[in-house]
Order: structure tokens, then C-alpha cells, then sequence
């Protein structure tokens, strides 16, 4: 799964590696929890991309409870198309989730050592997401999920799931709003190149969404 991940990096360059608009109000994070506005790029109605804050953790738009997101942060790309929560968003509401890190444990003995991923280049990255619009509220609800894969040969030794990261060709592709069907997406959703990316033991201050500071991605004793 994928239930942690940071995003720091200055929105405009942001904007300029993503290729996106966006006029909102965005702070950067150390510590993105599940419930919380995440960062993300979608197709724009003039055939460009643009940006927008959406709350992590999909609520389909028959839920009759805002709760069920919680269930829903993350999607398996292995069912995705299958999952009424999601064959419906997969041909029509698909979106690139952005993050520079994300976070996994791995279980010692009794205890969970949390680790950093990232890319070897430090740049951003972009999780392949779906999202929905949820309007049996008082305001309508603009909601999101990061699909996961099997863990590449760096990630397994922490865990057996891992998020979806897309490279840039497949970034075009998954916005695509002509391309439709599961059968031309789903090899998308596959692993990303292990040797691309790097990973470090960090502390736990990760374990508690009230830390959102630098400390939390900092490499563990490097003070």
C-alpha cells in the first residue's frame, strides 16, 4: 500500500516539470496523511493540464458516507478495472498524484523501522491516481486514490505493495482523456525501475501525522 508520502518542492517547478496550471493555495509537506488535500494534475477543459487539491482517500459518487475514502487511499492495479469504486473513474476521471518521497516500515522483531523512498535524481514524481467528485454532502467532495502495484526488487525488502510511479511517456498516456480502455492502461501499472530510485532508514517521527517538518524525511542519525 501506499499510505504515506511528502511533497516539498516549489510549486512552480512543480509546474514547470508537470506541465500544469494551477491557481490554488498549496503549502509544502513533509507528512501527507490519508483525509488530508494532496497535489494533483488532470486533463483541463482547453486540452492543457491543471492542478488541484484533492482530499486522499476516493469516496465514490453513490457513497452515502464521506467515511468510506478512508477505505480508499489506495487502489490495486491488479482489480482496478473490476471495482465499481473505480472501473468508472479508470476510463473517465484519471489524475497524476505528485510527491518527491514516500514512506514504507518494515517490521523488526517487534518493531517497525519506517524508510524513505525517492528517485536517485531527488526530482518529484508522479503516482498514477484516479479521482471522483462526491456531492451528497453540504459542499461537494473532490476525493482521490493512488493505485498500487507489486513491489520492484528495492521496495520488497520493506514491503510487498508499492505505489504506482509513472514515467513521463506514461504520464501522457494516462491523461489521455481519448484512451479508454483497461486493456491499453493496465500495463501501465506495473512496478517502476528499481534501479531509478534510492531508499534510507529515517526516524519515527514519520509515524505520527502531526509531524510535517524536514526532520521527518531526513536520512535516521544524520543530525
Amino acid at each position: 500500500m501506499c499510505g504515506r508520502f511528502s511533497l516539498f518542492e516549489d510549486v512552480e517547478q512543480l509546474m514547470q516539470q508537470f506541465g500544469f496550471e494551477f491557481a490554488g493555495e498549496w503549502d509544502p509537506r513533509f507528512n501527507v496523511a490519508p483525509s488530508q488535500q494532496v497535489l494533483a494534475v488532470a486533463p483541463g477543459k482547453d486540452g492543457g493540464r491543471k492542478g488541484a487539491m484533492l482530499r486522499w482517500g476516493l469516496i465514490p459518487f453513490w457513497a452515502e458516507d464521506e467515511k468510506i475514502g478512508y477505505k480508499m487511499i489506495n487502489a490495486r492495479a491488479e482489480t482496478i478495472e473490476q471495482k465499481a469504486s473505480f472501473k468508472g473513474p479508470l476510463k473517465k476521471r484519471r489524475c497524476l498524484i505528485l510527491a518527491d518521497g514516500f514512506y514504507e516500515w518494515k517490521r523488526i522483531g517487534k518493531d517497525k523501522q519506517p524508510f524513505r523512498f525517492m528517485m536517485k535524481d531527488e526530482q518529484p514524481f508522479a503516482f498514477a491516481g484516479l479521482w471522483e467528485t462526491w456531492k451528497n454532502g453540504r459542499e461537494p467532495i473532490h476525493s482521490c486514490t493512488i493505485i498500487t502495484t507489486e513491489a520492484n526488487a528495492l521496495v520488497e525488502d520493506v514491503h510487498d505493495r508499492m505505489p504506482v510511479i509513472l514515467g513521463k511517456d506514461q504520464q501522457q498516456i494516462w491523461l489521455d482523456p481519448s484512451v479508454e480502455e483497461p486493456a491499453l492502461l493496465k500495463p501501465l501499472l506495473v512496478p517502476y525501475d528499481a534501479g531509478e530510485m534510492k531508499a534510507y532508514e529515517i526516524s519515527t517521527l514519520v509515524n505520527s501525522p502531526k509531524n510535517d517538518t524536514r526532520d521527518v524525511a531526513l536520512p535516521l542519525n544524520s543530525k
